[in-house]
C-alpha cells in the first residue's frame, strides 16, 4: 500500500497517502456496486458509515441519513449514542430485518418509543439532585437535540399546556405531534419510580386529547412516562394487556456503553420471558 501511495502521489499529486487508500479499499469492499452509493449523502457521510462493521447496522444508519437528512454530526451522535442497539432491544428478527432495510419505519404509537432515551446533550451529571422542573428546562433549552433524540417526524406543539376539567386545571410537561404517525404525543417527566398514580394521570391526558383534541383522522394520542425506573411491574398491571397508547421509558443522562446495551438487552429479554409466563 505504500509503494502503491507513493507512485499515485508521484502521478497525481497529493490525495493518496497510505491512510487515504487503505479508506478507499474499505469503502469499495462495503460499497462494491455503484448503484448502493447514495447521491444524497457527502464522502464525509460514507467516511463515518464504513467505520460500521456489522453490515444490518450500517445499512440501518445509510437508511436513516437519507430519510432523516442527518448531517454528519447527527450520524455521529445516533451511532454513537448506540440508536440502532435501543430500537433492536425488544424486536423480532422481522422488525430488526426491516430496520436494515427500510430504517426506522413509523406506523404506530409503539414505534415512537425508544427504551432507554439518551440525554446526554442536556449537560446533567447523574447522581446529582436535580427536580423535574429543572429536567423540562433543560430539555426545552436543548429542543433541537431533544426532538432529534425523539426520532423523525416530531414537532413540538407546548410545555405545561393547561387542561381544565371543570374547576381542575392539569399540566401536562410536554405536548409534540409527530407528522407521520399522525398522532399527537404527551410525555411527563419524573424522578425516581413510576407509581399507578402518575399511570392514571397520563391516562386522563391521553383521554382528554383523544376526546376533545384531536380529530377523526388523527390516530390515537401516546403518553410517554420518561423516567429513572420506569417500574416495568406497576406498569404491567396498572394497564390493560392491550394497551398500545401509554408507555414508560428510562432516560439515561450518559452516552451508555455496548456493555451497558448488553446488560438492558439481557434483562429485557428476561422481562419478556416473565410477561410470558
Amino acid at each position: 500500500m505504500q509503494k502503491l501511495s507513493e507512485k499515485l502521489t508521484k502521478e497525481f499529486g497529493k490525495g493518496f497517502s497510505a491512510r487515504n487508500l487503505r479508506t478507499m479499499r474499505k469503502f469499495y469492499l462495503m460499497y462494491p456496486i455503484w448503484k448502493t452509493v447514495s447521491a444524497n449523502l457527502s464522502w464525509s457521510h460514507y467516511l463515518e458509515l464504513i467505520k460500521i462493521d456489522e453490515e444490518n447496522k450500517r445499512k440501518f444508519y445509510l437508511n436513516e441519513c437519507i430519510n432523516s437528512k442527518w448531517s454528519v454530526r447527527e450520524l455521529q451522535r445516533q451511532r454513537d449514542s448506540l440508536l440502532y442497539e435501543r430500537l433492536i432491544l425488544s424486536q423480532n428478527k422481522e422488525k430488526v430485518l426491516e430496520l436494515a432495510e427500510k430504517g426506522q419505519v413509523l406506523k404506530t404509537g409503539k414505534d415512537l418509543v425508544k427504551d432507554p432515551f439518551v440525554l446526554e446533550f442536556l449537560d446533567i451529571k447523574e447522581n446529582t439532585s436535580y427536580l423535574e422542573s429543572d429536567l423540562e428546562k433543560s430539555i426545552l433549552e436543548h429542543l433541537k437535540e431533544f426532538l432529534l433524540e425523539l426520532g423523525k417526524g416530531f414537532s413540538f406543539v407546548g410545555n405545561q399546556v393547561r387542561l381544565t376539567l371543570e374547576e381542575d386545571h392539569f399540566y401536562p410537561d410536554l405536548v409534540l405531534y409527530n407528522r407521520l404517525v399522525k398522532c399527537f404525543v404527551i410525555i411527563d417527566l419524573k424522578i425516581g419510580k413510576i407509581t399507578h398514580q402518575d399511570i392514571g394521570q397520563m391516562q386522563m391526558y391521553v383521554n382528554y386529547y383523544d376526546r376533545e383534541i384531536k380529530t377523526n383522522d388523527e390516530k390515537p394520542t401516546v403518553g410517554i412516562l420518561l423516567s429513572t425506573n420506569k417500574n416495568e411491574t406497576v406498569v404491567k398491571y396498572t394497564l390493560p394487556e392491550n394497551n398500545e397508547t401509554i408507555f414508560a421509558s428510562e432516560y439515561k443522562l450518559h452516552l451508555p456503553t455496548e456493555e451497558e446495551l448488553i446488560e438492558a438487552i439481557e434483562e429485557e429479554k428476561k422481562n419478556l420471558e416473565l410477561n410470558e409466563n
